[in-house]
């Protein structure tokens, strides 16, 4: 599952024809941040409609296109919900000529929901009288199926209300002319692989700042650290290896109406390697006149620990 779409079927020059509606509906569990999507597309010049019971979407979307675009939040919570009414509602649209419809997931950990409840102490929907954890499974459960139908992911564990913002702003701008955004980030491989990466570069090979004493407790956004990493005779020919094929591919997806295309770079604790190297290939692509976007995973991870959060800055509140 990734956060790029077939650009064809859902978010090519399609959607933005007058003869075509875009439709956007958005799910996920309670808490992982959905109805701050759908303020934020509201904002972005969607029409918004959150909590819309299934059995009215059709009505909605009855008889010609509207124009512009409609993004509807779907809330499992809502009396009519049920998982195979929603798979049927997607044949139904995918059947109709007139609609382009893409499906954005807000998803979320277990974990960090949890949190988030117990920092709002809110009760969980669909577990009132239960604990949080009770609702949280019912939940993932009920969203399995249709998590795996969607065309857009999103994993808003490490996200704050602006992360989330300048995601959605990169995947469903209405811009006449949209160009490629290109998200590069780096991460570590003891967390796993984020969520919708087009293209992985594993960058473990090279020197390891980490053991240097008077590097370890830098990150790869410091001079020092960076001088480290390129020191490395194999540095050079990596880097231009990588950039080249970027260079030949950027190009053959833009004409190929690929709207976003994520590129991440891995190391062992996501810290010092990945970085320098995310932090590079950002600031060449941005350089070049490509829409970029830079995040560190791990940095953004431990910066979010460390910090005491309020409730109301947490996704959770928003949700």
């Amino acid at each position: 599952m990734t956060d790029s779409t077939d650009t064809d079927t859902h978010t090519g020059t399609l959607p933005h024809s007058s003869a075509v509606q875009r439709l956007v509906l958005v799910t996920g569990p309670a808490g992982a941040g959905r109805s701050s999507a759908v303020r934020v597309l509201e904002d972005l010049g969607y029409e918004a409609i959150d909590n819309l019971p299934l059995s009215l979407v059709p009505r909605l979307l009855e008889g010609q296109p509207r124009g512009g675009a409609l993004a509807l939040g779907i809330d499992s919570r809502n009396r009519d919900f049920a998982t195979p009414h929603l798979i049927d509602l997607l044949s139904q649209l995918d059947a109709r000529p007139d609609i382009a419809r893409e499906v954005l997931y807000l998803d979320c950990s277990p974990e960090v929901l949890l949190r988030r409840y117990s920092e709002t102490r809110r009760r969980h929907p669909l577990a009132p009288a239960e604990s949080p954890e009770a609702g949280i499974a019912r939940d993932f459960d009920l969203l399995a199926d249709i998590r795996e139908r969607a065309d857009v992911l999103i994993d808003t564990s490490d996200l704050s209300v602006h992360d989330l913002r300048e995601e959605l702003d990169r995947l469903f701008t209405l811009e006449a002319t949209v160009r490629l955004g290109v998200s590069v980030q780096s991460f570590s491989y003891k967390r796993g692989l984020p969520h919708g990466l087009d293209m992985v570069f594993d960058c473990r090979f090279l020197n390891n700042p980490h053991w240097q004493p008077s590097l370890r407790p830098l990150d790869g956004r410091d001079p020092a650290v960076v001088a480290h990493v390129e020191a490395d005779p194999r540095f050079a020919e990596f880097h231009n290896r990588v950039r080249g094929l970027v260079d030949m591919l950027l190009p053959a997806f833009v004409e190929e109406g690929k709207s976003h295309l994520s590129i991440g770079f891995g190391c062992t604790g996501g810290q010092h390697r990945s970085v320098a190297l995310a932090e590079r290939f950002g600031k060449e692509l941005a350089g070049a006149g490509w829409r970029v976007s830079i995040r560190h995973r791990e940095i953004e991870r431990r910066a979010g620990a460390r910090a005491a959060e309020s409730p109301a800055a947490a996704l959770g509140t928003l949700a």
